[in-house]
């Protein structure tokens, strides 16, 4: 592909990282019992709220409001960092990490697509030397805090791929998409080449 434009996409959750990030970001800034809590309410609330809601990402917008809204956000900047540097030194898959990094020497583009926290996520991609990050982000309100709401949709199933067309703004490049699971089916139909990269050892949430 001497000359030809390529990214090479990555889920995050099950693929760079063999583990689920997310509930274990959650349980680091809010705590263990807060976050199990927040996670049976907002059950509650979204199966309450009928069968539309009832999904991931309706729960994910529950238990965010729950353990985020009224929060500082210098307070979550700074666990994200202490959270990204324990991924970065305990939670990588060196296959896949070795993937990114022969992407890098072939002068691709290395771009992060995943449902989980942007947060935590820029200061991973910084470390691995990836271009962007296209993940789950969260509103800060005028006053600083948190809203514990999302900023855009829940970057999941379709979301990925829309998000990466988004970020290529019209360019065409040879893409790969590495993933996991089904949550990554769209952004594979969206590639050249998809990869099927690691397999998580339970269920994510993200």
């Amino acid at each position: 592909m001497s000359g030809v434009d390529v990214v090479a996409a990555f889920d995050f959750d099950g693929t760079l990282s063999p583990r689920d990030n997310f509930v274990p970001f959650l349980r680091r800034f809010a705590g263990t019992t807060a976050t199990a809590r927040a996670f049976a309410t907002g059950a509650v609330r979204a199966a309450r709220a009928g069968k539309e809601h009832w999904s991931r990402n309706g729960i994910k917008a529950e238990v965010l409001h729950d353990l985020f809204a009224g929060r500082d956000v210098a307070d979550l900047d700074d666990t994200a960092r202490a959270f990204a540097d324990d991924v970065i030194h305990h939670h990588l898959r060196g296959e896949a990490v070795e993937r990114a990094d022969w992407h890098r020497t072939q002068g691709h583009r290395l771009v992060i697509v995943s449902a989980s926290l942007a947060v935590y996520l820029r200061p991973i991609a910084e470390w691995l030397r990836f271009d962007a990050v296209l993940a789950t982000e969260l509103e800060v309100g005028d006053d600083g805090l948190l809203t514990g709401a999302m900023a855009g949709p829940n970057v999941r199933g379709p979301e990925k791929a829309r998000r990466l067309d988004e970020w290529l703004a019209g360019a065409t490049p040879f893409v790969w998409a590495y993933g996991d699971s089904s949550g990554d089916k769209e952004l594979w139909a969206r590639a050249d080449r998809a990869v099927r990269l690691g397999r998580r050892a339970h269920r994510g949430t993200t």
